[in-house]
């Protein structure tokens, strides 16, 4: 333990000093807004400001861990961008799961129980992304990445009742595996983490094409690659194929989401025509949040730049896969607009290469640049995503 402690002393450290800031400043802003209380429960709003953490994405979790799935595919008639109802089935089930064996375990209900595992993750994810980041640019800039999690644009649904922190964990870990050559270990995960999210795909592609790639120049050698591109993908695809098994069509996960939720690969036309209309100042397209939309183009105008900036500490293949298929997946799909900073969050990678850029710094120099982006999360990853649209 001290000699975890010793290591991973610092990143934790970090992310917790800039998360609980973050943190304390979107309580206060619910408190002082108040307008949590005029808002319906589930979509924004609660008898108490931290019951906002349990809203949206979190509704359905907690009733999943509660009653279980019961996926169907019913025709809904009257509406623009919906042509069946709304089901439970769409979200993955590896984080309702854990819910349900923490509340068995500690007594906790459903709210209680999701944000204990997700706030546990975040820290295992944190960890995650030190160690991969140490690996690259040293123990500074795996400190610094660590924090980077704890205020990117988005990171208000690492404590909250949502299962992006649990994904980020696996995710992290499986790419350090793959980096250390543990292969096992690293199709495990993946096939875990294909059991917690969709966009697990990405993830599975890059621990996949990474283990072939060992494969074929025999590094090391061809059971433990082979094994870990035959477990990799079978959490996510199992999924898939038991919803549509349920309701009674292949492809009725994707025609849930589809005509359900209105979410379909759509080769960025969605994202194109969003940004363009927010760029003139029109707010009368579907789903329009006029503040988490600006924040949106403000991350896709500093995109570029961390692409450029990871592509400088030469990241292994599986980083360079993980990240590229997971932008992709974020801003190629139809989607609410101002999600992309959520969908963004996974790519983890991108922190490493400005945390690599910001290493040379002193740690009190580092301190300082990072304290108001710190306390600023609070508005633009947490109120402006749960209050000002829709996480």
């Amino acid at each position: 333990m001290r000699r975890l402690a010793g290591r991973y002393g610092a990143a934790l450290g970090a992310y917790a000093a800039v998360k609980s800031a973050g943190f304390a400043v979107f309580l206060a802003l619910l408190v002082h807004a108040d307008d949590y209380s005029g808002k319906a429960t589930g979509r924004g709003g609660g008898a108490r400001p931290w019951d906002v953490l349990g809203s949206w994405d979190g509704v359905w979790y907690q009733r999943i861990a509660l009653s279980g799935y019961h996926p169907q595919l019913i025709p809904l008639q009257g509406y623009q961008h919906a042509t069946l109802y709304e089901n439970s089935a769409v979200f993955f089930p590896l984080y309702p799961w854990l819910i349900r064996i923490v509340c068995a375990c500690t007594g906790l209900g459903t709210y209680g129980a999701g944000m204990l595992v997700a706030v546990v993750a975040s820290f295992v994810a944190a960890a995650g992304i030190f160690a991969v980041a140490a690996r690259l640019g040293g123990v500074r800039a795996g400190v610094v990445a660590a924090a980077i999690w704890g205020l990117f644009p988005g990171s208000g649904v690492e404590w909250a009742v949502y299962s992006d922190s649990l994904f980020v964990a696996l995710a992290a870990w499986s790419c350090h595996c793959v980096i250390t050559r543990r292969w096992l270990t690293a199709g495990l995960l993946a096939f875990t983490a294909g059991l917690g999210r969709p966009t697990a795909a990405a993830l599975i592609a890059a621990v996949s094409l990474t283990a072939l790639v060992a494969l074929v120049r025999r590094t090391d050698g061809i059971v433990r690659p082979l094994t870990a591109v035959l477990i990799a993908p079978w959490g996510l695809l199992g999924y898939i194929g038991w919803v549509g098994w349920k309701v009674g069509e292949p492809a009725g996960y994707f025609h849930l989401q589809r005509g359900a939720w209105n979410r379909y690969f759509d080769f960025g036309s969605a994202t194109a025509h969003s940004l363009l209309d927010v760029l003139v100042g029109r707010w009368h397209a579907w789903q329009v949040n006029p503040v988490p939309d600006l924040i949106a183009i403000a991350l896709l105008i500093a995109l570029p730049g961390l692409v450029v900036l990871l592509m400088r500490t030469r990241p292994p293949l599986v980083l360079v896969v993980y990240t590229g298929l997971t932008i992709v997946a974020a801003l190629a799909s139809n989607q609410i607009f101002d999600n992309i900073s959520r969908y963004l969050l996974p790519a983890f990678p991108l922190f490493i290469g400005l945390a690599t850029a910001l290493r040379r710094y002193s740690w009190a120099t580092l301190a300082g640049l990072l304290t108001l982006p710190a306390l600023a999360s609070g508005w633009y990853a947490g109120y402006a995503l749960f209050e000002l649209g829709v996480p």
